[in-house]
C-alpha cells in the first residue's frame, strides 16, 4: 500500500494499524494525517509506547496520557483514582483521535489498560471509548519488555489466567478495535537493492547461505578516515568509549548544559529519554550524530558528522556527509498536551557518536555503522541494528550469532496475516467511489467537530514541525 492510500483510509476515521519496513514512510504518513486534522481544527492525541519515542514526537507516553503510569494491571481502586485526575479526564474525554507510536514495544496488557481507562472516562463500551485509534509500528523491531506476567484482567472485568503473548496485537482491545491494516511497501531509507533483498529475507525468516556470506563479506575494516558509529546490544561501555575517544582529541573542551522549564517530574522524564545528554562536551574533531529531525530538512535523527570548528557564539560547526557545514543551534524537546506545553528541555541536537546502543538507535537512519551482534540476546535486535544503515557499503560487522538473524516466530506468522489484511483493505477502498470516500471523510470530520477553517490554536504549519522518526 502506498502512503497516499493509507492517508485516504485514515481520513475516514477508521481504526488503523499502520505498519511497514523501516524507512517505508510510516512517520511521513502520520505527519500528513496530523497536519490534515489540524487543518480541519481537530486535535490528535499523539503518544508513544516509550519515553524515547515520545521525545521524538513532542508527545507523551500513552501511559502518562491516560494516567496508568507504570502499573501492570488496573484494579477498581486504580480506576477510581484516575477518574479523580482532572487533567487526565479532560484529556481523554475531549480526544477524537489517539495515535500510539512504536506499538511493537507496548504490551498487550498495557494496551488493554489504555482501553479500559478510555471506556471508563468516556462512558462508552466501544473500543477505546469510541476514539479513532491508530497503532503505528513494526513488530519485527524490538518487542515489549514484560517484567511479570500477572493474572490478566481484560477490559470487560473478566479474569483470564491462561498464558498470553506480550504483543499488542493479541490484546482483547486490539480485537475489539479491529483496525484496518495499512502495510506500506515503499522504501525511503535503504538505497541498495541487494541489501533490501537481504533485509526482506530476514523479515520472512528465511536467510539463506548467500545472506550469511553477504554478512561475512562486511567483516572488513572501515575505509581510512571513516569512523562508523559502533552499535552494541548492551549499554555497558558505550559512554566510556565515547568519553575515551573525546579525551584523545587535542584542543579545548566546549560544554553545553541542558536547560529546562515546566513540571519537575515531566522534565525528568524528558531528560531521561532525550538522546542528547544533559551535559554535552565537544572538541574539534569530535564524532557526533544528530538526535532530532530538523523541520528545515538539513539533518535527520541519525545524521552523522564531525565538529570542525566553533562559531563566535560558541555553537559548533558540524560537517555532515557530502561536505556541508552546519552551525548547530539548540533545539527544544517538549511534552505537549494538545496545544499546551507541559514541559520542555533545550539542548544541542547532538550526542557523541563513536558508540550507541541498538535500543537507542531505533528510528535512526545511519550513513554507516560498525556492529558486533555476537552477543545479541533478543528477537529483533539484529534486524533493528542492520536496518539502521542505508546501504550495504555502510555496514561493518564484527560478528553475529544465529539469534541476531532470528525474528520472533509469532511475529513472523502474524506478519503474513497483516499483509493479506492490507491487500484486502486496499482492494475494498480501490473499489469505493470517490463520492463514497468523501462522504465517509466528511462524516468523520463533522463527528469530531471539525471544519474547513483551521483554528488559531493549531495550524498545519505548526503541526508539520512535529517530526516523527
Amino acid at each position: 500500500m502506498t502512503q497516499d492510500d493509507a492517508l485516504t483510509i485514515l481520513k475516514t476515521g477508521a481504526n488503523v494499524f499502520l505498519t511497514g519496513e523501516p524507512g517505508s514512510g510510516k512517520s511521513h504518513t502520520v505527519n500528513a494525517y496530523v497536519a490534515y486534522l489540524a487543518s480541519k481544527g481537530i486535535e490528535a492525541s499523539v503518544t508513544a509506547s516509550t519515553g524515547i519515542a515520545a521525545t521524538h514526537i513532542d508527545g507523551m507516553t500513552v501511559h502518562s496520557w491516560c494516567g496508568i503510569g507504570v502499573k501492570d494491571m488496573l484494579t477498581d481502586y486504580d480506576l477510581d483514582l484516575i477518574t479523580q485526575k482532572e487533567k487526565v479526564v479532560r484529556r481523554v474525554k475531549n480526544a477524537h483521535v489517539l495515535i500510539i507510536d512504536e506499538i511493537s514495544m507496548l504490551s498487550a496488557s498495557t494496551l488493554d489498560m489504555v482501553d479500559q481507562v478510555c471506556r471508563t472516562l468516556r462512558g462508552s463500551e466501544r473500543a477505546f471509548g469510541g476514539l479513532q485509534v491508530i497503532f503505528v509500528g513494526d513488530f519485527f523491531q524490538l518487542p515489549p519488555v514484560v517484567k511479570n506476567k500477572p493474572v490478566m484482567q481484560d477490559t470487560m472485568s473478566i479474569e483470564y489466567d491462561e498464558p498470553r503473548s506480550p504483543f499488542a496485537f493479541t490484546a482483547y482491545s486490539w480485537k475489539r478495535a479491529n483496525p484496518l491494516v495499512c502495510y506500506l511497501h515503499e522504501q525511503h531509507r535503504q538505497e541498495d537493492k541487494e541489501f533490501l533483498a537481504f533485509l526482506a529475507a530476514l523479515r520472512r525468516g528465511s536467510p539463506h547461505k548467500e545472506h550469511h556470506a553477504l554478512l561475512q563479506s562486511r567483516n572488513i575494516e572501515p575505509k581510512k578516515g571513516e569512523e562508523p558509529t559502533k552499535l552494541f546490544p548492551h549499554n555497558a561501555n558505550v559512554d566510556a568509549l565515547n568519553e575515551r575517544e573525546l579525551a584523545k582529541l587535542r584542543g579545548t573542551y566546549h560544554a553545553y548544559e541542558m536547560t529546562a522549564r515546566g513540571a519537575p517530574m515531566l522534565i525528568e522524564t524528558l531528560k531521561r529519554n532525550c538522546l542528547s545528554p544533559e551535559r554535552l562536551q565537544l572538541k574539534v574533531g569530535a564524532k557526533v550524530l544528530f538526535t532530532k529531525n530538523d523541520p528545515e530538512g538539513d539533518y535527520v535523527n541519525g545524521t552523522m558528522g564531525e565538529v570542525m570548528d566553533f562559531a563566535s557564539n560558541k555553537q559548533p560547526i558540524v560537517r555532515i556527509k557530502g561536505g556541508r557545514r552546519l552551525q548547530v543551534e539548540p533545539v527544544e524537546w517538549a511534552i505537549l498536551d494538545g496545544n499546551k506545553k507541559l514541559a520542555e528541555i533545550t539542548q544541542l541536537p547532538l550526542r557523541l557518536a563513536w558508540a550507541i546502543t541498538v535500543h537507542k538507535s531505533q528510528g535512526m537512519s545511519l550513513d554507516s555503522a560498525l556492529m558486533d551482534l555476537s552477543e545479541a540476546f533478543e528477537y529483533g535486535q539484529g534486524y533493528v541494528a542492520l536496518s539502521r544503515v542505508r546501504t550495504l557499503s555502510g555496514l561493518y560487522l564484527r560478528g553475529f550469532n544465529t539469534r541476531a538473524l532470528e525474528v520472533h516466530p509469532e511475529v513472523l506468522e502474524k506478519d503474513e496475516a497483516f499483509r493479506e489484511q492490507s491487500e484486502a483493505t486496499e482492494e475494498v477502498f480501490a473499489n469505493m467511489s470517490k463520492s463514497e470516500l468523501i462522504e465517509l471523510q466528511e462524516g468523520f470530520m463533522r463527528a469530531c467537530g471539525g471544519s474547513d477553517t483551521p483554528t488559531p490554536k493549531e495550524t498545519p504549519s505548526r503541526v508539520a514541525k512535529r517530526r516523527w522518526v
